[in-house]
């Protein structure tokens, strides 16, 4: 078969501190009167696997792609799944959770869970939103133990104001919040496991959510820097052993080159138009589309208006 660019499904979460936000901006068709706070846009978990919705392989999931087809789609033919990237859209419609996530050598400790490792993309903010990431310096985990139990543990955060165009980097280990009135595109490895230290005292159908103090205070690294968070803005957003990221702009009625050679996911944060190869039948998108570019593959993408977009390779 000829490969060609995948779209999938969105998989929506419904959410305490979710929103509309991803129906707004994006137009998606999340459902009716529901607090969606994640787009799922390209998935690999167990419990979650995304399915792909165009062309001759719709109907099948990005795991059995990569089971049959892993050199034309990643360029390795020894790759296997789970595929090596978690995509999300995040509305923060209310603050969510002080968590952290861990690095592989926290797993081995807590023998539970998988690494993460994350960058936030800000595509849409309130006046004065913030996040808060990593702790200020000199906080030992002794102190931040302390102040779990006195509900104080948010004044040991960095606060940042954050606006649309900045990306922050996240590496498991890194204490964290998103602030009210966030849109993010949220670029990670494939995990879920997320210790939460600290939920603002608020109640889920009458009760608390669960806390997960023992696993997160093994999994905070505390000899971290600000060094360590970079925020970028332009060009090669982020650079990692586990996936880089690169934002590219285009104006209406010009085109951008995509290469063979390389697997490419490519979110969409502004703009509309299509991908066309040859004879190959064309991939129309918009704005809050993802579409994997499988190594195998190709073309042009042609910017019916400006656009912006992430490009992310492994």
């Amino acid at each position: 078969m000829k490969f060609y660019p995948l779209k999938f499904k969105p998989i929506y979460k419904e959410l305490i501190w979710g929103g509309d936000k991803l129906r707004k901006f994006f137009g998606k068709d999340t459902p009716a009167g529901k607090k969606i706070g994640e787009s799922w846009e390209l998935a690999d978990l167990p419990n979650d696997k995304s399915v792909i919705i165009n062309g001759e392989l719709a109907g099948k999931t990005i795991t059995e792609v990569l089971q049959k087809f892993p050199q034309q789609i990643t360029g390795k033919k020894d790759y296997k799944p789970p595929f090596g990237l978690l995509i999300k859209f995040i509305d923060a419609a209310e603050v969510l959770s002080v968590q952290v996530h861990p690095d592989s050598e926290a797993v081995k400790r807590l023998k539970t869970g998988d690494p993460k490792t994350e960058c936030w993309y800000i595509i849409d903010t309130t006046t004065n939103a913030c996040i808060y990431k990593g702790l200020k310096t000199g906080t030992s985990r002794e102190q931040f133990a302390v102040s779990i139990k006195s509900d104080t543990c948010s004044e040991l955060l960095n606060k940042v104001f954050v606006k649309p165009g900045q990306c922050h980097f996240l590496p498991a280990g890194t204490v964290h919040a998103i602030g009210a009135g966030i849109l993010i595109a949220e670029i990670q490895t494939p995990s879920d496991t997320t210790f939460r230290v600290f939920d603002w005292n608020r109640l889920q159908n009458g009760k608390p959510r669960q806390l997960h103090i023992e696993q997160a205070l093994e999994s905070i690294n505390f000899g971290q820097t600000a060094e360590d968070l970079p925020v970028t803005t332009g060009g090669r957003l982020v650079d990692t052993k586990f996936f880089k990221v690169e934002k590219i702009t285009a104006q209406a009625g010009t085109s951008h080159q995509i290469s063979e050679g390389i697997m490419k996911v490519i979110i969409f944060i502004k703009g509309s138009g299509q991908i066309k190869s040859g004879d190959l039948q064309a991939v129309d998108f918009s704005k809050g589309q993802t579409i994997l570019s499988p190594a195998v593959f190709g073309g042009q993408i042609l910017f019916n208006d400006y656009a912006e977009y992430l490009q992310v390779t492994l």
